[in-house]
């Protein structure tokens, strides 16, 4: 391990056993409810009056390994960011960074502090108070309780939740959890700062101020490991990036090249298959009609298509329905959106268009997000959900017809062409069709 290597991560593997109980006979063969009701109370009888004598359920195990062979290093006053899909292994790593879990097999050896920020809550006594989860989390951390006074007003007055300070944190929202755990984590000095995708919890404001903290304590020297979908996040702020698919590493390298290599896959659908839900899976996307070349770059004057295929496994009676969430590379949702009749969708392989009418994004950078819902009669299942699956850019490839003198940037995601009426004081309305303007 190298003097300025501060986490050595080699053939790093976990693994998990996945129960499964079936309560069919040993015959095989399904059941009814009633049957299945009938066979389980048989067993707890069997269990508690007959000892083990009457067996009338069996229960399997699936090996599911999150990683395999898992290597890499970071260096000090690095940001590495680590991206993939759902299912990828990404929080598994970072638990197993953080000392959460223990790895299967493997090495991971780590110099210096670490300050983890995963699932929200985590660290967090409910019962306590927020002042007294400060000083807890400082203690965890190895601080002395003289060091942590002298950061309490920073890290309160960053969280702004100096109302609640006093008040138990099983009653805070999830927002205002993320907010004092950002806080805490990052004002108290870690060496290694571990960042999962719960900064997506607080809104904008405090995200962007999450980022330039994450600036400020690279700037010092410190590092950073961020599990991030926002794409343009990793790219503004991370040095180097690592790419996990199917739980192991597919790619590693500048952000940019590793970006590339993670929307690629989705285009021509040689991703690892998640198999981890089987309802649903995504196949391939892309933007326009040649799924083969997908376009990275669109005109503002022109209709173009964003398409998604995937396969319905596991329809059990609902109604499949695809949607397209837009943002830009901001981070701002442009648009949510879904076909509008659409019935009677169930299992086999699906393919939806979106179509983006011309004259109504903004030039930019923008992001698509895949989600695929199952919709029963009372409820509904997010059965995929894939952020950040493409990204492409608006051009303005003639000149908007509401530009007319003026040359500089239009503020906002959209800039459409809409009809108006501009009419003269006492006069017929004209009408402006926006082709003529």
């Amino acid at each position: 391990m190298e003097s300025d290597t501060v986490i050595h991560v080699e053939n790093l593997a976990k693994r998990y056993l996945i129960q499964h109980k079936n309560l069919s006979n040993k015959k095989g063969g399904g059941k009814m409810l009633s049957e299945r009701m009938h066979s389980a109370a048989k067993s707890i009888w069997g269990r508690f009056f007959c000892g083990s004598g009457i067996e009338t359920s069996r229960a399997t195990s699936e090996e599911f390994w999150a990683l395999k062979d898992v290597s890499f290093d970071v260096r000090r006053g690095e940001v590495l960011g680590i991206v993939g899909r759902n299912g990828a292994g990404k929080s598994t790593l970072l638990k197993l960074l953080s000392r959460i879990t223990e790895p299967s097999r493997g090495e991971i050896r780590i110099k210096g502090r670490v300050a983890s920020l995963l699932e929200v809550g985590t660290g967090f006594h409910p019962e306590l108070t927020g002042r007294e989860n400060v000083f807890l989390n400082g203690a965890i951390l190895g601080m002395t309780r003289e060091h942590i006074r002298a950061k309490f007003d920073e890290i309160v007055a960053f969280a702004e939740i100096e109302k609640f300070l006093d008040t138990p944190v099983k009653y805070y929202s999830s927002g205002m959890y993320v907010r004092l755990a950002f806080a805490v984590a990052a004002h108290l000095e870690p060496d290694i700062l571990i960042v999962d995708e719960v900064l997506a919890v607080g809104d904008m404001a405090f995200q962007k101020k999450c980022l330039a903290s994450m600036e400020e304590t690279t700037k010092q020297g410190r590092t950073v490991l961020l599990v991030s979908h926002n794409m343009p996040t990793v790219l503004s702020l991370c040095t180097r990036a690592v790419l996990l698919s199917g739980g192991m590493v597919a790619a590693e390298g500048s952000p940019v090249s590793v970006l590339e290599t993670y929307q690629n896959a989705y285009r021509d659908g040689s991703f690892a298959v998640d198999t981890s839900n089987s309802d649903c899976r995504l196949l391939r996307a892309w933007i326009g009609t040649d799924s083969s070349a997908s376009q990275r770059s669109v005109p503002m004057s022109e209709a173009f298509d964003i398409q998604i295929e995937y396969e319905v496994l596991n329809a059990n009676s609902r109604n499949f329905v695809p949607y397209v969430q837009l943002d830009t590379d901001s981070g701002q949702c442009v648009f949510h959106v879904n076909p509008e009749n659409i019935s009677r969708a169930g299992e086999g392989r699906w393919r939806a268009a979106c179509t983006i009418p011309g004259w109504m994004l903004n030039v930019g950078g923008y992001q698509v997000t895949f989600l695929v819902v199952g919709f029963s009669a009372n409820s509904y299942d997010v059965c995929l959900n894939e952020p950040s699956a493409l990204s492409f850019t608006v051009v303005e490839d003639v000149p908007h017809p509401g530009r007319y003198a003026y040359a500089g940037h239009v503020p906002g995601a959209i800039w459409p062409c809409l009809e108006w009426k501009v009419n003269k004081q006492d006069s017929p309305p004209l009408s402006l069709p926006y082709d003529s303007l």
